[in-house]
This record gives structure tokens, C-alpha cells and sequence, in this order.
């Protein structure tokens, strides 16, 4: 198991403000490469902030397909080299069997033209169809979960350099929360502290405090949540996809403003303002 590493580091800055100039320190936050090895061989390398490891091993393998449930993994060891952190991930037979074929398929041969259309396939995955969920959420639900999430960002309170993924169920709030320099980390890391914590996907929303991007919605899905809910905007191919998944995507929310880009018969009727 890797050493704990500190998530913070208090540095010293010249601070400019209307009443003049002035050295002050700031707390800041740590970050670290972060490797996924599987079979020994390292598969991603992730710049992330040092902290819930096995979350994020356990998530980014669920997220990304290498897995299709946690019992296909084997073992996680963390190993702190100094210079950052590698994860070994065992996987079993059938897993791993599958995880080296599909590194097969995407390496290609070397100096082909055409070896980055697996890759980009890869990156332009279908996700799961989530439109069978039953869940619906009011506009209040929608403006709660994000003033939630803002309460329970340690980190993000003191450097105010973070971002945050939350996972939402209506009558109980915010039940867990992950924070990371990248927010592709920390709903990964979300992810893996969910099904940890045998929390079903399907019972609430995911709340993140960065855009939207495709990444976002495609984790999402592998989550089983039917709602995505962002205080920033997606990007037009998140929003095509989240329809094509029949996933409600809430974005833009900042107080009692939101916008509901994709599958609006969830958000129960009459509470959204129409807006041009």
C-alpha cells in the first residue's frame, strides 16, 4: 500500500489586492502521475490528486470498460515510486484474457496511417442505455444536490483549485463525494467508492462541478445513473450522446437557474422556467 501523501502544500505568493501588495501563504493542491498497470504493463497514466486510490483503480477500470464488474478484478496494489504512484491491477482469467486482446487491437503496427481508428473507436465507445430508470427529480432536487456538493469539498474549501463529483439521491442528499485536480478523476473515483459502498447507480444523480464533456456522460452510463448534473455547460457531442443514452443532462445550474438539455420528462413537469 502506497505511504499517505499530503493532498495540500502551503506555499508563500505575492498577493496584489485594491489596498496593496503583500506576501501571504496559500494553501495548494498536490498533484502526481498515477499509473494503472494491468498484467504488469502500464495502461494510462493519470495527473490526479494523491489520495483514494483503490477508489479510482476500481472506478477507472469500471468506467472504461476494462471491467464489467468488480469481482473481475483480482487484487489492487499501490505502490508509491516517489516520483508518483502505480496501481497494479490483477485481473482474472476471462478479464484479463479479454483486457489483452483489446490492447492487441489498439496498439496497431508501427508507422500504420491507419492504426488510430481503433483508438478512435475506442474513444467514441457507445455507452449503455440508461432510459429504463424510473428516477425523476423536481427543481428543487436539481438546485439542492449542488449547493450539497459545495458543502462537501474539503479540498476544494482550501485551495479552491479542485473539482468534485457527487453522487445525489432525492431524500438523502449528497451520500458520497470524491475531489480531484481532474474531474475525469474524481468520478472515476466516485465510481469505485460507490460500488464499495453497494450503492446502486440507478437510485440518483451524478453532480459535478465541471463542464460537461462526452468523457463525463460516458462514465456516467458505466455508473447506471440516468442523470448528469453540472454547474458548468456540455459540449454538443455530450449532449448527443446523453439523448442517444437516455440520459438527463442538467447543466448551467447556478442558483435557482438550470438548463435540461436531454430527456426533460424526468425533471417532474411545471418546474423549470422556460428561458430564452
Amino acid at each position: 500500500m502506497a505511504a499517505r501523501r499530503k493532498a495540500t502544500t502551503q506555499i508563500s505568493r505575492l498577493a496584489h489586492r485594491a489596498g496593496g501588495t503583500a506576501v501571504a501563504n496559500r494553501m495548494v493542491p498536490e498533484e502526481t502521475p498515477v499509473a494503472f498497470s494491468f498484467a504488469g504493463t502500464t495502461h494510462a497514466v493519470m495527473m490526479a490528486s494523491p489520495a483514494d486510490f483503490d477508489d479510482f483503480a476500481l472506478g477507472f477500470s469500471l468506467t472504461e470498460g476494462i471491467v464489467a464488474a468488480p469481482d473481475e478484478i483480482e487484487a489492487i496494489e499501490v505502490e508509491d515510486l516517489g516520483a508518483g504512484i502505480d496501481i497494479q491491477i490483477r485481473l482474472k482469467d476471462k478479464a484479463n484474457t479479454r483486457f489483452q486482446a483489446r490492447r492487441r487491437r489498439l496498439a496497431g503496427p508501427v508507422g500504420c496511417g491507419l492504426c488510430g481508428i481503433e483508438s478512435i473507436e475506442e474513444a467514441m465507445r457507445s455507452v449503455d442505455a440508461v432510459g429504463a430508470s424510473k428516477l425523476t427529480l423536481d427543481a428543487d432536487d436539481i438546485v439542492r444536490s449542488v449547493k450539497l456538493l459545495s458543502k462537501v469539498q474539503p479540498l476544494h474549501t482550501e485551495t479552491g483549485a479542485v473539482h468534485a463529483a457527487g453522487f445525489y439521491i432525492p431524500g438523502k442528499g449528497i451520500v458520497m463525494a470524491r475531489e480531484d485536480v481532474g474531474r475525469h478523476n474524481a468520478l472515476d473515483k466516485l465510481a469505485g467508492a460507490l460500488v464499495k459502498a453497494g450503492i446502486d447507480g440507478a437510485s440518483g444523480a451524478v453532480v459535478v462541478t465541471s463542464r460537461v464533456s462526452v468523457e463525463m456522460v460516458q462514465k456516467t452510463a458505466a455508473i447506471s445513473s440516468a442523470f448528469i448534473i453540472a454547474v458548468s455547460a456540455p459540449t454538443a457531442l455530450a449532449i448527443r450522446t446523453a439523448e442517444a443514452a437516455g440520459m438527463t443532462l442538467v447543466a448551467l445550474v447556478r442558483g435557482d437557474d438550470f438548463d435540461v438539455f436531454t430527456h426533460p420528462d424526468r425533471v417532474a413537469p411545471g418546474v423549470a422556467k422556460h428561458v430564452a
